[in-house]
């Protein structure tokens, strides 16, 4: 790379860092080109992205980010995953570490929050955004359903006892 190539690099990856809210360092020390090509398809389908950037530049790209406790992790062969959905991207990058022992989670960034491994790994056990989001609709819903039932009933009961007004009334006129 050139040295206005590393300039849009580093100012891609900022932009990048200052739109996520999860960022995890990983370590993907001896990965075939298999192995990343699944990793990178698995973070995609996470919603997640995964790059292996230079160290010096990385560091370059968090300067003046929320993620700027993340450089001592910096060190050695890493590789940045970041996602807007923080569970997502733990949830790939340790089930993968799971099945991988060539590929390590190092920590990660929740925000300016800095995360070691096992950080990361309590955040992959969580439900993801979007079944959190569901929980939350359902709570939400049934008390709204519940008040329509109770807001119907008195109307049914009404038509009921008229019901039975007007049924004794056609027998007695029988």
């Amino acid at each position: 790379m050139d040295r206005t190539e590393k300039q849009k690099f580093v100012a891609s990856l900022a932009s990048v860092f200052a739109e996520t809210s999860m960022v995890v360092v990983t370590r993907p020390t001896g990965l075939t080109v298999a192995e990343a090509t699944l990793l990178r398809k698995r973070m995609r389908e996470a919603g997640a992205t995964f790059k292996v950037a230079k160290n010096r530049l990385a560091t370059l790209a968090l300067d003046g980010t929320q993620f700027d406790g993340l450089k001592p992790m910096m060190k050695g062969p890493t590789a940045l995953a970041w996602s807007h959905d923080p569970v997502a991207v733990a949830k790939a990058a340790v089930e993968f570490a799971r099945t991988n022992e060539k590929f390590e989670v190092i920590g990660g960034s929740l925000g300016a929050r800095m995360l070691n491994a096992d950080g990361i790994k309590a955040l992959a056990e969580l439900p993801s955004l979007d079944v959190l989001r569901a929980g939350l609709l359902g709570m939400i819903s049934t008390p709204a359903t519940r008040i329509a039932a109770i807001l119907q009933a008195p109307g049914g009961q009404l038509a009921r006892v008229f019901g039975a007004y007007a049924r004794r009334d056609e027998a007695i006129a029988a």
